[in-house]
């Protein structure tokens, strides 16, 4: 579980509650209006669903929890891994390294040593493996897009909601007892669109941007890593290739532990 994750969005919402209920007296039925749910929500996904295919919205949940969740292996811990591995090559020949590959839970690192045992010269296992990073930068933005579109069509809604709300408001300007509802549509549906976008949708997608960055750090590692590893690279000049991808105090943190 990420913590800054859970943290941030606990609080948002908290905070939110807490100015709903002090602002309001205790009388928070106000702030609730079927209709303007309905508009923002059932308008968001309806449209979200125009725009993407059907397999990638139902993907959505997946999607979001990685958002709190995370299974990366640290940047200094994988360029320990492959380190160990340069080591085990270098001292016993690359053949050493496929009782290794069964070890290896990363399957983009399993995949690479594999290639490298199975005598892959070294630009197709490049090209393979650039191939797959790719295709994870392409599979993490389609993913990504369902939270942007959620974000940007909420809020959208919101303001058709209010439009919608304000003929109803101006139609019945000769009842006053119908002009009370509509108001509360023309802001509950904004009110609603704003806190789809800026409680949930944004906030999730930066940080599944993050994620990316993290993730796509940890390919360019890892591949730089099995090529070096096949091209026989000393482990110490290997550890300060892959360490140059490191900011100075995790560089100087990953010397300190070995």
């Amino acid at each position: 579980m990420d913590l800054a994750t859970l943290i941030g969005f606990v609080a948002s919402v908290g905070l939110f509650a807490w100015a709903i209920v002090s602002g309001s007296g205790g009388n928070v039925g106000g702030f609730w209006d079927t209709p303007s749910i309905i508009i923002v929500i059932g308008g968001g996904i309806s449209t979200t669903l125009l725009s993407v295919r059907l397999e990638r919205f139902l993907s959505l949940a997946k999607v979001m929890k990685n958002a709190f969740f995370s299974r990366l292996q640290s940047p200094e811990a994988m360029i320990r891994t492959l380190v160990g591995f340069s080591e085990v090559a270098r001292r016993e020949g690359i053949l050493a390294l496929q009782s290794q590959v069964e070890k290896v839970e990363n399957p983009f690192i399993a995949n690479g040593l594999q290639m490298i045992v199975d005598g892959t010269d070294a630009e197709t296992v490049k090209t393979l493996t650039q191939y797959e990073m790719d295709s994870i930068d392409m599979r993490h933005a389609e993913g990504k897009q369902v939270i942007d579109l959620l974000g940007k069509y909420g809020p959208a809604y919101g303001m058709i909601g209010t439009l919608v709300g304000l003929v109803i408001m101006l139609q019945n300007m000769d009842d006053p007892k119908k002009i009370g509802p509509g108001m509360a549509v023309a802001i509950l549906t904004t009110l609603y669109g704003a806190i789809i976008a800026n409680m949930i949708c944004l906030p999730i997608a930066d940080k599944l941007n993050i994620r990316h960055g993290q993730e796509m750090l940890a390919l360019t590692i890892a591949q730089a890593g099995i090529l070096g590893i096949q091209a026989g690279d000393n482990p110490r000049v290997l550890e300060m290739k892959l360490a140059a991808f490191l900011d100075p105090k995790k560089r100087a943190a990953l010397g300190d532990k070995k």
